[in-house]
Parts: structure tokens; sequence; C-alpha cells
């Protein structure tokens, strides 16, 4: 993906620039219809986003073309596509920072619902019920005490799970994964993540050990191949790589136990 200088930018808005967007299209219920590449042209304007440029077709072009969002502002990652081969978000792309042939295509890894449009959710519900995203106590649900729960933390302890606590699982580092092409339950950079998020969290009270019994293999922490492509593409700027690092060692740890 080729980046504009400022005074190419400034260029281009001068000049109102034709952009040529190429969607890769299959609509999966019509499974007997080839995917194909459709090619639309729009006129760039000051500010326009990805997904700005693709409500502008489907509103005025083509009503067909399917893709999703929600929030416009990089907070519910529905809006992610591969754009020029590259995973990331169509809300936080901006048109002036492209050439104007742009090339788009769904995510991989993930179940295709139409074009532009996948479905995260399924392959995202999947992995936390695998690892059990959630904070284990040694009370049953019964006997909770949610005052206990939400009791005072140290405030560097706080800020290191809410940094974690950033990701929006829009699939971008799935997608962007070299291992996962090679081990399809894989559970990825943002299961990882997780389960770093958890293992700081003090509320939660599994061992090193419950967490070797669930990411101790090749589908987990030692299947990562280190080639941190999902930290290059992450649109939230999330330590992938160091929280990682700090799992595999806490892992290998408990390995050679």
């Amino acid at each position: 993906m080729k980046n504009l200088t400022s005074k190419e930018t400034k260029m281009a808005l001068e000049k109102g620039r034709i952009l040529k967007i190429s969607v890769l299209r299959y609509n999966s219920s019509i499974p007997e219809v080839a995917p194909f590449v459709q090619t639309y042209e729009v006129e760039e304007a000051p500010g326009m986003t990805l997904f700005i440029a693709l409500n502008e077709i489907r509103q005025q072009q083509d009503n067909s073309l399917k893709f999703d969002f929600v929030c416009r502002a990089g907070i519910c990652g529905s809006c992610s596509m591969l754009v020029n081969g590259s995973p990331t978000l169509a809300c936080r792309t901006l048109t002036t920072k492209l050439d104007t042939d742009i090339s788009l295509a769904p995510l991989p890894v993930f179940e295709l619902i139409g074009d532009l449009s996948i479905n995260t959710g399924k392959w995202m519900s999947g992995m936390s019920d695998r690892l059990e995203t959630w904070i284990h106590t040694e009370t049953k649900k019964e006997e909770q005490n949610f005052d206990i729960q939400e009791k005072s933390m140290d405030p560097d302890v706080i800020d290191d799970i809410y940094e974690l606590d950033r990701c929006i699982e829009c699939g971008c580092c799935v997608a962007g994964c070299g291992t996962i092409v090679m081990r399809e339950n894989f559970v990825g950079a943002v299961g990882l993540n997780k389960m770093a998020r958890y293992d700081l969290d003090p509320r939660d009270k599994r061992t090193d050990e419950d967490n070797y019994n669930l990411i101790g293999d090749e589908d987990g922490i030692f299947g990562c191949m280190s080639l941190m492509g999902c930290e290059d593409v992450c649109p939230k700027e999330l330590p992938l790589q160091s929280k990682i690092a700090y799992m595999r060692r806490k892992m290998v740890f408990m390995k050679d136990k």
C-alpha cells in the first residue's frame, strides 16, 4: 500500500481525483456464480475515507454491494477488509493516503457472507469459548460478591489491563497471521492477547498451569512463528509482540516443569 506525501495529497484534493475502486465480489447464497472483480469510479472529496467511498457507491451506483459498518469511528471493527492486500479498517483509511487504483477484498479465514461482508463474530465466539475468556473465581456463581470483583487495583495494573482491553476483535491480526494459514485451529494474536489480559487481572484465579492447558500447544502459544504480521496491521496498535513473548516465557517455564 503506497502512502502519498503531503504535497501529493494536497494536489490530489485540488484536482478532485477519480478513484477506481475494484471490489472482489461473491454472493455466498448464489454459489454457482463465480467470484469476480467489479470496478467503480468515485470522485474524491476532502476527508473521504474508504467507508465513505463505499457508502457512496452503495447509495448512488450499486445497492447490492455488501460491506459491514456500525460505528464509523474505528471502535466496532466491523469494516475490516483487505485494502490493496493489507488488512485494515475502511473507516480509518483516508483515500488521500492511497493511489487512485484501490483494490478491496474480504478478510480471509472468516466465514464469507458476501462481497466484503464477513462473519468475524462466529470465529471470535468460538475462540472465546475455547480459551474461556472471562474472569474465573473460586466461588460458585450464585455465591459471587460483585463488590469484591470490583475491588480497587493498582493503577499500573489497571492501565495494563485497559491497554489490552482496547482490542476491538476486528480480525485484522488473524487475517495478517502467517501461522493460521498452516494451522487453522491457531487461536491467533487476538486469543493470546486475551489470555495475557486475564493473566494480568488479579481477580482471575486461574494458575499458569490452567493457562498452559489452554494454550500450551502448537495451536496456542507455541504455534506462533513470531512473524509479527499481527502487530503490523493492528489498527489499535496494541503491543501484541511483547504480550505474546510474555505469555510464551511463562508457558515455557510450565512446559519444563
